[in-house]
């Protein structure tokens, strides 16, 4: 990618570690950062070598981008022992996480400007997960500073910016170059299969998407134990 400064790699790089470092301060797991750094490797050097970027396979590489991060996020939610672990996390350091949506959005643009990515995946086209980054930090106050914002309408923050997500990535995948295909074929949704850009799907959008279904939950149960106790 010659023609993206290598400030912007360094920015993205810095930007995937925070991420890692957020998730990590709201769980205290020690596996967490070994299993998360231990992925970032793995992607990192198969990004490096243009594994993702090969094209006409079966399946589609770009699958095993998204797939592994997104199969893990089943298992924590699913499973007893990923359902511990969720109870367990801290709603504070998980809503502050989101922050980091402003940074992937700037480097989204960058990406977009070099022509690695459409205009769809940004906040100048149908992408408006900056709006989740930049709220991120004052629900943070409100809800756990001043107690301005209760559970019920953090639940509601976390279900507006999670189908925010879903816009983003279902825009991102059908924008891709593979066989379902749907978007974007003149500026299709390359850039996120180049090294460091390949630890967006790979690894910040597990964390964010697991971030706010971890947070639902939590959250969930958390009323509903309060409006037992009401009753009784």
């Amino acid at each position: 990618m010659a023609q993206i400064p290598t400030s912007i790699s360094i920015f993205f790089i810095f930007t995937t570690l925070v991420t890692v470092f957020c998730f990590y301060q709201s769980s205290r797991s020690q596996k967490v950062i070994t299993v998360a750094l231990v992925w970032i490797t793995i992607v990192g050097i198969l990004g490096f070598l243009g594994f993702y970027r090969v094209q006409n396979t079966i399946p589609p590489r770009f699958l095993f981008l998204l797939t592994p991060g997104l199969l893990f996020v089943i298992l924590l939610l699913f499973t007893k022992s990923g359902k511990m672990f969720s109870d367990k996390l801290n709603l504070k350091w998980l809503t502050l996480l989101h922050t980091i949506r402003i940074p992937v959005e700037i480097v989204l643009f960058y990406l977009f400007v070099q022509g690695y990515v459409p205009d769809l995946m940004t906040f100048e086209g149908y992408n408006y997960d900056i709006l989740s980054g930049i709220s991120a930090p004052m629900v943070y106050y409100g809800a756990f500073v001043k107690n301005w914002i209760g559970k019920k309408g953090l639940l509601i923050w976390n279900f507006i910016c999670l189908a925010m997500l879903i816009n983003i990535l279902t825009i991102a995948v059908l924008s891709a170059q593979t066989p379902i295909q749907q978007l974007a074929f003149d500026q299709p949704n390359i850039g996120v299969t180049y090294f460091p850009f390949v630890w967006l799907p790979a690894v910040i959008v597990p964390i964010v998407f697991y971030s706010h279904l971890a947070s639902i939950w939590i959250l969930l149960k958390s009323i509903k134990s309060k409006t037992r106790l009401k009753n009784n």
